[in-house]
């Protein structure tokens, strides 16, 4: 009967103790489950970066048609296609005899004209001399007539009078001729001149440093003078400025508020391997009806001429762009209304909601102006889960603190190019 009794007071105390057990262990699982886990990312000081790429075309900066000033026959002419030429360089010469002949009429026409101004110069001074003399008479009789009243004959004294103003007028024609024939001298230097200039122009020069890209004539052709901007006559040339080039670029419509003069673009020319840094130096101020794109335009030094016009380029223009700012994921971000808000762990972390104020955004990253400080603990992702003041687990996540957000508004792919010409 002993026996009976301890094996029951044995059973109920390991009842007992089994019991005292399985009530802690399902009052710690409680406690656990009531503090939820939270994915969390620090606020960290970072950059973010918006940047255009698009393709770009080199163009020549200046395109010149060479017309000759006047007709004639192609005597010489001393370059080709490919040929680099600078300015002031012969490019042609033009065979005109009727320019040679009407030279040589202009040179007799001026020496006549020169001869001329001696013969009335000769004028002037024989004048000059007969007037002074019969003027030194006159005034000797007049003199004597009034020292000795009536020794002199009053006709004589009014024949040297007239004599005198007579030679004074000769005087001033001589002086009139001499003028003329200064001006008719004149007139033939200036066609001289003019004569010897349209015979210069028989000499076709470059008028700047450039390539030739393309000859119309062969030597004894017959070639029209560019005298007029109407006419249809071919040139001899076509030069283009090569040795800088404009980069142009079709900017979109939505991102020309962002162009400044001044600002960079990073420039790959893949077809020879180059990439160096260019900065915009001008743009059209118009979008385009049909592509809605602002033409853009950057100056390129190419020297060494590697660079060949109608080459593409690719680019990469920075839109906009912070630096050292306060950036966190944008999944962090909870927009209540219009106003945006993150969900803050305090020390001892609990939920604060909290009102922020956002700058730049990019794809994954954002810029908090307002509201947060490096180090700050935020929520990242599932924010309806929680409530203000609420006591949560964080998980800890690591997130970059600076982005480039790339935006393409067309790229040239070489490669891609070159396997589809070669499929074709």
């Amino acid at each position: 009967m002993r026996k009976q009794t301890s094996l029951i007071l044995a059973i109920g105390l390991a009842s007992t103790v089994t019991a005292s057990i399985a009530a802690c262990h399902s009052s710690d699982s409680k406690s656990a489950a009531a503090v939820p886990s939270a994915k969390v990312t620090t606020a960290q000081r970072g950059d973010i970066s918006h940047v255009l790429t698009l393709a770009g075309q080199f163009q020549p900066y200046q395109v010149v048609d060479v017309h000759p000033k006047v007709s004639g026959y192609m005597s010489r002419i001393n370059v080709d296609i490919g040929d680099v030429v600078h300015q002031g360089q012969t490019l042609a010469v033009l065979e005109v005899p009727e320019l040679k002949a009407q030279l040589q009429q202009t040179e007799f026409q001026l020496k006549q004209s020169n001869e001329e101004i001696t013969q009335a110069e000769n004028g002037v001074s024989r004048a000059e001399a007969e007037h002074s003399a019969l003027h030194a008479q006159s005034e000797r009789l007049k003199q004597a007539a009034e020292g000795r009243p009536g020794l002199i004959a009053q006709q004589e004294l009014d024949d040297a009078q007239a004599k005198d103003l007579s030679s004074e007028a000769q005087v001033d024609a001589a002086k009139s001729a001499l003028a003329a024939a200064q001006e008719h001298a004149n007139a033939a230097r200036s066609d001289n001149q003019r004569i010897a200039a349209m015979e210069n122009y028989t000499n076709v020069t470059a008028p700047l440093d450039g390539v030739v890209i393309w000859r119309y004539a062969d030597t004894g052709a017959l070639i029209q003078g560019g005298t007029n901007s109407n006419d249809q006559a071919l040139p001899i040339v076509r030069l283009s400025q090569s040795n800088l080039l404009r980069l142009r670029v079709p900017v979109p419509e939505d991102d020309v508020k962002y162009v400044q003069d001044g600002d960079q673009l990073q420039v790959r020319v893949d077809a020879i391997g180059r990439s160096f840094t260019g900065k915009i130096v001008r743009f059209t101020r118009d979008v385009n009806f049909e592509t809605r794109t602002m033409e853009t335009e950057v100056d390129v030094e190419n020297k060494d001429l590697s660079i060949a016009p109608g080459m593409y380029a690719n680019t990469m223009l920075q839109l906009a762009h912070v630096t050292n700012v306060v950036t966190i994921p944008v999944e962090a971000l909870v927009l209540n209304g219009q106003q945006e808000t993150v969900y803050v762990l305090d020390g001892s972390n609990h939920i604060q909601i909290r009102n922020v104020a956002v700058g730049l955004q990019g794809s994954k990253l954002a810029e908090i102006t307002s509201g947060l400080n490096p180090g700050d603990r935020v929520v990242a992702g599932g924010q309806d889960k929680y409530q203000e003041g609420e006591e949560v687990s964080p998980l800890l996540a690591a997130s970059p603190a600076s982005e480039t957000v790339q935006e393409t508004g067309g790229m040239i792919d070489m490669k891609a190019e070159t396997s589809d010409g070669g499929a074709h």
